[in-house]
């Protein structure tokens, strides 16, 4: 007890001393040799021995959750896309550069507009920096990417390449409705903290919240893309940045960015081995192999699909462990 004096005279009820426990390694099992059946109960008992003072006066009468705030900020990225998007379909020459570089920057500052209110702000100090420069890379990649890698694997570039800005646009609207199963997800699991009797009894209960939120949030995605234009790295890599925020903000931060900076390395390097395939000297032509095997067979949007496919699977195997811990959700 005397170790946790701090944990215990800071918290608010008994789940936040819980949750601080399992953090700190306490199993249901570790409990019992406290004689306790599992930590829930454990952390009543700390929370009722540890003096607090003064007890504190009735609660105020609850109010209303605020949530057109971050509401409207998950409906800004979506705005600024379609916004941009009707400017360059009316505009010609250097006005349609202008209004795609002013587009560009709207939609940046929309989206960090976004993730810094409602479900998807991470506690203080619990982002990465490198974490945005992935991400902008991962999305330019959608937008040139394979139009890029094409020209590169044909002995280009020789001019300007293709641009598929609508899966962007379907990334930007689906913002609102996945923060909304963010919010969802949150409100859920921290619910059924007051209602588990164990660890293992909140993450077996939590579990299939989180896989249902998962289903719910593609399911979003994929309607959308299907009306801006389809692609299977699109959702590839809206699936990616859905798991890496999530993590992010219930506290794993490193993990989300390791797993996006992995993708935008790997993409990078699927151009820089055409490219270095190229250097006049023995053994450099195969570097190419691998990348052109895949495109002939599968096309350029094969690249980022697996790239980001199998970074978000393994988010999405780490967050099936790591989201169903109370300790996940201390933080509103």
């Amino acid at each position: 007890m005397h170790r946790h004096q701090e944990l215990c005279a800071r918290a608010v009820d008994p789940l936040e001393i819980a949750a601080g426990l399992e953090a700190e390694g306490f199993t249901d099992r570790t409990a019992a040799r406290f004689r306790h059946r599992d930590v829930f109960a454990l952390a009543e008992e700390l929370y009722a021995r540890v003096p607090r003072g003064a007890e504190p006066g009735p609660p105020p009468a609850p109010t209303a959750p605020r949530t057109d705030a971050w509401v409207l900020a998950a409906l800004t990225p979506g705005a600024a896309a379609a916004l941009t998007g009707i400017g360059l379909a009316v505009t010609h020459g250097p006005a349609r550069l202008a209004v795609g570089a002013t587009g560009a920057l709207l939609l940046v500052g929309a989206v960090l507009f976004a993730v810094r209110r409602g479900p998807f702000r991470a506690p203080d100090g619990g982002t990465v920096p490198a974490a945005a420069l992935w991400t902008l890379w991962l999305l330019a990649y959608a937008v040139g990417g394979d139009g890029l890698l094409t020209q590169v694997l044909s002995g280009g570039p020789d001019g300007p390449w293709d641009l598929t800005p609508g899966p962007l646009l379907g990334l930007a609207l689906a913002v609102a409705p996945t923060a909304w199963c963010a919010r969802l997800f949150a409100d859920r699991a921290r619910r059924r903290i007051a209602d588990s009797r164990g660890l293992a009894d909140f993450a077996a209960a939590t579990r299939p919240l989180l896989l249902g939120t998962v289903a719910l949030q593609l399911i979003a995605l994929t309607g959308l893309l299907g009306l801006t234009g389809f692609s299977s790295g699109a959702l590839a890599l809206g699936a990616l940045l859905l798991f890496a925020r999530l993590l992010t903000v219930h506290g794993f931060p490193e993990t989300a960015t390791a797993a996006l900076a992995a993708a935008g390395a790997a993409e990078a390097l699927a151009l820089a081995s055409v490219l270095a395939a190229r250097v006049p000297a023995p053994g450099f032509d195969v570097l190419a192999t691998p990348v052109r095997a895949l495109v002939d067979a599968y096309g350029p949007g094969a690249v980022p699909t697996l790239v980001c496919g199998a970074a978000a699977l393994g988010l999405l195997a780490h967050a099936t462990g790591a989201l169903v811990r109370a300790s996940a959700h201390t933080t509103p």
